[in-house]
Formats: C-alpha cells, structure tokens, sequence
C-alpha cells in the first residue's frame, strides 16, 4: 500500500460509548467525535461488547468530520474478550468459539483484523496463556492503557507479538471520557482513508505507539473506576432494565 508521504494519523481501535448493551459508560458518540476531532484523530472503533455499533448516522457524522469510523465488536467468546474489527452484526451473531472465529477469518480473508485486548491483565475477560493456542485467531495484540512501572502485563504481550511476528496496537479502551486521547496507534496516511487501506496499513506497518505509564493519581483512580465504581454503576444499568 503507497502512502501520501510523511503524514502520519492518529487511531483508537478500542473504544466503549454509553451504547454499550453490557456496560456502564456515561459519554456518547458524539462526545466521543467531538473529543476524536479536536484531538486530530482520524480512524476510530467503537467495540461495544457482544453488539456492533451500527448507528448509521454517527457513522455519517464521523464522515462529515473527516473520520473513518470501523464498525466493530469486542466479543467474548468461551470467557476471552477478542476485538473485531469491519465485522456485521450478523457474523458476530454466529460467533461462540475460537473455531466459528477462524471460519469466519477464512471467509473474509484480509477484508477483517482482530486484536487479542488487554491480553495478560487480570480483567475477567483477558485470554491469557490461551494466547498462545488460539494465536492463529489474531492480526494484533494490544498494549493495554493501564500500566505504571513494574505493574506492566504488556511486556508477555510484547514477548507474545514478538516471537509470533504480530504487530502491537495501542489502545485506550475508553469507559470514560477522560481517558480517550492518550493511548493510541499512529500510521502512515493512505492514498485513500478507507477501511481496506487502513487494515492493510496495520499489518504492513509501519506503526507508532502512544501509551504513557500512569501517573500515582491516574493509576489510584483507574483502580477505583475498574474494580468499586464500574461493577457498581453495571449492577445498577442491570437491576435497571
């Protein structure tokens, strides 16, 4: 794939909106434009769990604004979270296994990516050492946005993509607002900002990754956020309904 020279853009392929049917997010899709636009982000993902983001007119805003919006999924399949991205809500209706996902890999061939998220954390939906057998499955692996010195499970992704010859994508698996804009992947523009291109462009590289490590008090409020406030405001979206 030829580029347009020395332009590089900015792209998050994991991102949660209050859309979500399976979690507790308080921004919208929209917010979440506005922010991508004032920050120069030119492709994003919106991966909902279990559900494609499917809004047509948020894809037709994105687009307006000089956005290449991916619709995608962050599905769970046998308890491992996995990212697919240029997918249907029909093909992610047939997914339940690792089996159904290389079928569907076969099928479309170049024309979907899928990344291994947040890989080696303790988050009930990392895949683990599972990594390891199901690495066929995958175009990518994540470096996950919560990291700070020693507390770092992106190094196993890191040795992981290294001896498989997998690329890194960095994310920031946005819950809240905030947190979208510091973690992301940079790629050489293509010719044409259009979803084959950008895939093409992950896997060919080259790529730049963006993720600082947590400050003390980003870190603290992470830990707050992923393990008292989120569980609580999910139970609550539940009992809810």
């Amino acid at each position: 794939m030829n580029t347009t020279g020395d332009e590089w853009i900015k792209i998050d392929l994991h991102i949660h909106t209050l859309d979500d049917p399976k979690d507790a997010v308080d921004f919208s899709a929209h917010q979440l434009l506005e922010k991508a636009r004032s920050l120069g982000f030119r492709v994003l993902a919106i991966t909902l769990h279990d559900a494609v983001f499917d809004r047509k007119e948020v894809f037709a805003d994105a687009a307006a604004t000089g956005i290449l919006l991916i619709p995608a999924v962050e599905v769970r399949l046998l308890g491992a979270d996995v990212i697919v991205l240029n997918v249907t809500p029909e093909e992610i209706a047939q997914l339940k296994n690792f089996s159904d996902l290389r079928q569907l890999r076969a099928r479309r061939g170049n024309s979907i990516f899928t990344i291994a998220p947040h890989p080696f954390y303790i988050f009930g939906g990392s895949i683990g050492s599972r990594l390891f057998e199901e690495i066929d499955c995958f175009d990518a692996i994540e470096i996950c946005h919560f990291h700070i010195g020693p507390l770092n499970p992106n190094w196993r992704a890191r040795r992981v993509a290294t001896r498989f010859g997998k690329p890194m994508i960095a994310t920031s698996d946005a819950h809240r607002l905030h947190a979208f804009g510091r973690h992301y992947t940079s790629m050489p523009m293509p010719p044409a900002l259009t979803i084959e291109n950008v895939l093409a462009g992950l896997r060919a590289g080259p790529l730049r990754l963006t993720s600082p490590a947590s400050s003390v008090k980003d870190f603290v409020s992470a830990i707050h956020f992923v393990f008292l406030a989120h569980p609580f405001r999910v139970r609550r979206k539940m009992i809810a309904r």
